[in-house]
Formats: C-alpha cells, structure tokens, sequence
C-alpha cells in the first residue's frame, strides 16, 4: 500500500518540484512564485483544503491536492481533486488508484459529503481509473470556469 501523508510547511522543497512537473505536463503556465503562493497555506492549515504527499517522506513519488467548499445538495463539506500527480516512471503500478481509494474514507470520517474532480473526457484510461474509484460523471453538469 502506498503511503500517504499530510504535507505540512517543511516539505515544501520537496512538493514544488513535484508541482512544477505537473504543471509542465498538462501546459498550465504558472510562475515558481504563484505556485509556492498558492500552495503555502494549504501546508499552513488553511480550511480551504490541504496536500498529501505519496510515498517516502524524504523522496515524495507523487501529491493529491484537495480543496473544500460547502455543497447544499450534496449536505455539507465537499472536497475537488484539484491536482493528482504520480512521478512518470512510477505510473502504471496503481499508485493514484491507492491513494484515491485511502484519502476518501479518511475525508469521509472528518465530515466530507462528497468528492469531486475533473477530467478530460477523452483520457479514457484516466476515466477509467477514476470510474473504478466509484466517481461517476454527473450526465446533466458540465464544470463551467472563470478566471477572476
């Protein structure tokens, strides 16, 4: 089972990398500073949602970065799968599927009514990852976005 632990302040070092390589990945063009900005209160205990780091403490293999909110329908606390990553030469070895199976029951016993994420439709080996998961697509949303 692979392991997983909350993020706190002092693995930063070892998260920003991690987090640049991700976002490398997918095209997301953000600056080294906006991501340490953006991430720093998460290790700081903010409510807004929090990191865990995969595998050893000293050499992370990957991070999942859930952010919460408050979902009327869904009865309280939500959480969104913001970012998952899993260094590449350690994919394909059910590693994000672990993870996605562990951190749901741990969010469920603090109180979260639900957990979302979004996806690229056409990733079908992704979708299917997340579908063994039991997260299903709403048929009738469509996530809409805008930038402030």
């Amino acid at each position: 089972m692979t392991a997983i632990h909350l993020a706190t302040p002092q693995d930063l070092p070892r998260l920003l990398p991690l987090v640049a390589a991700f976002h490398q990945e997918f095209g997301l063009d953000l600056s080294q500073e906006q991501r340490e900005t953006a991430i720093t209160p998460l290790l700081e205990g903010s409510p807004y949602g929090a990191v865990w780091l995969m595998g050893p403490t000293i050499a992370p293999i990957g991070y999942v970065i859930i952010t919460f909110g408050w979902s009327v329908e869904f009865g309280g606390m939500d959480g969104f799968v913001d970012e998952i990553y899993v260094r590449p030469a350690v994919r394909g070895r059910g590693i994000a599927t672990e993870v996605l199976e562990q951190l749901p029951k741990t969010l469920a016993q603090t109180g979260l009514c639900a957990l979302h994420l979004e996806v690229d439709r056409t990733d079908e080996k992704i979708v299917s990852i997340y579908r063994r998961q039991v997260l299903k697509a709403l048929p009738a949303y469509m996530l809409m976005s805008r930038k402030m």
